[in-house]
């Protein structure tokens, strides 16, 4: 006869095989946060997978690879690649890349030359000039003649970039400065991960900018929000908010990053072009593309166009759509919408 009390210390063993079996069968998903620090900034990600996903695991391979990022093109290390490319003085010599770095400039490359310049990852001196390498009290502006001296050492027309994984500076001293691409690259490349690790329910944001792929564990799209575009306003306030699915979005704003003097404001976005602060009423640019290089890139370059030439570049791209906003005098904001845009 069957002892069911002799073999009780098995149904522990016998139960837990059976809810393992089940939950895979039934296809039971959680969603999972994962969050921390890269790049100066933040991340959070959302997950929704299997019920036995090793998040552990997964969090360290996307640090890892945000580190790799990290180590290729933060300006705030001195041993990474972009700080020894700065530091390189020998123009018309190869000066060899990873392939981190080497994509990221082809895709620097293809906006500068769609936006003629308005996107330029060689500001780093007007950069610095105007106080805003984080080094400086951003208490003056600077002479004309300051600025005319720098203008020499920018374009990104400066630089060859070789199939082969290579850069040549066609002048000594331009630098490169990435800041306003490599987070929506970052994204990318932890979107791509987490799609190896078979995962498709996801959405990654680094500093503001964000990749939405697939829908939320209620099967809804993901939705995002674009934070109010106002020197005071608390980052969780929100402005408008969007549907994304299999989609990056970046937005680049004037509102956070600036200094105030003898009653004007000065923004730390720079045309390329006069060595001086956007003064074209744009505050905000929010930009919907496939990939986050792209759409982080885009969007600070749309700021330096402003409302009208920005919104004839984009209606012309396949797949990208933006939100442009501009503050009056008065204080009002007016909101420029690209043909396909659309806000909940």
């Amino acid at each position: 006869m069957y002892n069911l009390y002799a073999n009780s210390r098995n149904i522990p063993a016998i139960f837990l095989t059976f809810l393992v079996l089940f939950l895979v069968g039934c296809g039971i998903q959680k969603e999972v946060q994962l969050s921390g620090k890269t790049m100066g900034t933040t991340y959070h990600i959302t997950v929704v997978a299997g019920y036995f996903l090793d998040t552990a695991g997964l969090q360290t391979k996307i640090d890892k690879r945000l580190e790799d990022i990290n180590r290729s093109m933060s300006t705030y290390r001195k041993d990474s690649e972009i700080s020894r490319f700065n530091a390189w003085e020998r123009a018309g010599e190869k000066f060899i890349i990873s392939d981190d770095f080497w994509q990221v400039m082809i895709v620097a490359r293809k906006i500068y030359e769609l936006t003629d310049g308005a996107w330029d990852g060689t500001v780093k001196p007007l950069l610095n000039l105007w106080g805003f390498d984080s080094t400086k009290n951003k208490d003056k502006i600077p002479e004309q003649s300051e600025i005319q001296v720098q203008l020499a050492n920018v374009g990104f027309n400066q630089i060859v970039i070789s199939s082969d994984r290579f850069l040549i500076k066609r002048k000594a001293t331009v630098s490169l400065d990435l800041d306003s691409i490599a987070k929506g690259y970052g994204v990318d490349q932890v979107t791509a991960l987490i799609k190896n690790n078979g995962i498709e329910n996801f959405l990654v944001e680094i500093g503001g900018e964000v990749f939405a792929s697939g829908h939320r564990k209620d099967g809804k799209p993901w939705r995002v929000g674009i934070n109010w575009p106002q020197k005071d306003a608390p980052y969780d306030q929100i402005y408008k908010v969007i549907n994304l699915h299999n989609q990056a979005f970046a937005t680049s704003g004037d509102y956070r990053n600036y200094f105030e003097l003898n009653g004007k404001r000065y923004s730390h976005i720079l045309d390329p072009h006069s060595g001086y602060p956007i003064s074209n009423g744009v505050v905000s640019v929010s930009i919907v593309a496939d990939t986050c290089t792209f759409a982080d890139g885009l969007s600070t370059a749309v700021m330096v166009l402003g409302p009208q030439k920005g919104l004839e570049l984009i209606n012309r791209l396949d797949n990208v759509e933006s939100l442009i906003v501009t503050r009056q005098q008065d204080g009002a904001l007016i909101d420029h919408y690209s043909k396909g845009f659309i806000v909940n």
